[in-house]
């Protein structure tokens, strides 16, 4: 979002629902009508910038989101060390890390012996514990994929669990037999359904959290982090909301790029403009209205664990936070548009919504809690659990959409890989 020129920024239009449903997968759009009711004339480009969870109270522990982010920030050096050392070479039993910073201690999970010496480096950095599991990851990937070969359009979501337990599954009306299926214990999901989830007057470079349009078919959607392609910079969002070639603009017709780039399988694109090292963000009153708005600098990208604390920021739901991650490497299947991977499920702590219709694409960020104005890219909105957890909108455009607690993002690496990013453009 801009700041106070966000507001004006947001002179768009709700996008349409598109008519594309998965066992429990719902595509979301906006055709181009409503604009929100505090739009105004956009006074330039914001670059001022602000925190916007300093004024939210922290949880229960934690003076502060600077303390929570800060620790969070620790466990998760710390679990991407483990998971490059584990990524090299044979199967070593690794399961998973699960890096709540409520807890103050690095959860690892492993099935056999852990390295001793990856677990003393470890606990160089943050308090690690070490529990046991019963698969290792990859033996639970394994199982993942035969199970959405045996059971196909009868799953929405499948992947590890953190602790190794087995496999996480969303189904729409459940699954007989999901564990004889894949061979592996399940826990079962009954009545998901994950629908993907558009700010209004952005300029080159185009910054994340902005609302952008496809001229083509009269959608529109959220931008995301801009990122570089062949050391050009471009601007990442979700597959779904065009196809190579359509023509991006702002609400205001001014024209970002055609879609270069695109992969169904990680659900992003590519628009060829000039992205920015920024991200629109807002704070908001108890009811969940904007009061101010601003940008904050992104410094870099980092992959969210299990437990972690993230934000999300799109054109139509503005900024949203005290999100945690609940899974991680899933699979989700959306009827006439493909499995998708390398997405991350996350729940509203408060059961308020987390994004909605518009804000696919759009930046989730985890906020740097040495400098709660900065901001990590750590992945791109797609889905949302519109069947158990639809709640009501807030933020620009709060009436006419539908938002929900429960949220699907593409993993900010698997995402770039996707479409042949090196890494997000800094601020």
């Amino acid at each position: 979002m801009s700041h106070p020129q966000l507001t004006a920024r947001r002179a768009g239009g709700l996008l349409r629902r598109a008519a594309v449903a998965a066992v429990g997968l719902t595509l979301l759009a906006t055709g181009v009508s409503t604009a929100p009711a505090t739009a105004a004339a956009p006074a330039g480009k914001a670059t001022t910038t602000g925190s916007f969870v300093a004024g939210t109270p922290a949880p229960a522990g934690f003076a502060s989101w600077a303390e929570l982010f800060t620790v969070q920030q620790r466990m998760n050096t710390a679990a991407a060390r483990i998971e490059r050392a584990t990524r090299r070479g044979p199967d070593t039993g690794f399961a998973g890390v699960v890096a709540d910073p409520t807890t103050r201690q690095l959860q690892v999970y492993w099935k056999g012996a852990a390295p001793a010496g990856l677990l003393a480096a470890a606990r160089s950095v943050v308090p690690t514990r070490v529990l046991p599991a019963a698969y290792s990851q990859r033996e639970l990937a394994v199982a993942a994929a035969r199970l959405r070969a045996a059971a196909g359009d009868e799953i929405t979501t499948v992947g590890p669990r953190a602790d190794g337990a087995g496999l996480l599954v969303g189904t729409q009306h459940g699954l007989l037999g999901a564990a004889s299926l894949a061979g592996v214990p399940v826990t079962v999901q009954t009545g998901v359904a994950a629908a993907p989830a558009t700010r209004w007057d952005d300029s080159p470079p185009w910054w994340g959290g902005a609302a952008w349009r496809n001229a083509t078919t009269g959608g529109g959607c959220s931008t995301g982090f801009g990122v570089l392609q062949g050391g050009v910079s471009r601007v990442l969002s979700a597959a779904h909301c065009g196809n190579l070639n359509n023509v991006a603009t702002d609400p205001t017709g001014q024209t970002i790029g055609i879609v270069g780039t695109r992969n169904v399988g990680t659900d992003t694109l590519l628009l060829a403009g000039s992205g920015g090292g920024r991200v629109f963000n807002n704070t908001t009153d108890a009811a969940g209205a904007v009061t101010s708005e601003f940008s904050n600098q992104v410094i870099g990208a980092l992959a969210s664990q299990v437990g972690n604390f993230v934000c999300t920021s799109g054109a139509y739901s503005g900024t949203r936070c005290s999100i945690q991650v609940k899974a991680r490497n899933l699979c989700i299947n959306i009827r006439n548009f493909g499995t998708v991977c390398g997405q991350v499920q996350a729940e509203s702590t408060t059961r308020t919504n987390a994004v909605g219709q518009g804000d696919s694409g759009g930046p989730v960020e985890i906020v740097n809690g040495a400098n709660t104005a900065q901001v990590y890219a750590t992945g791109t909105n797609s889905a949302i659990d519109d069947t158990n957890t639809a709640t009501a909108c807030t933020g620009y455009v709060p009436t006419g959409r539908v938002c929900a607690w429960r949220m699907y993002y593409e993993d900010i690496f698997s995402g770039l890989a996707g479409v042949g990013a090196s890494g997000v453009v800094l601020g």
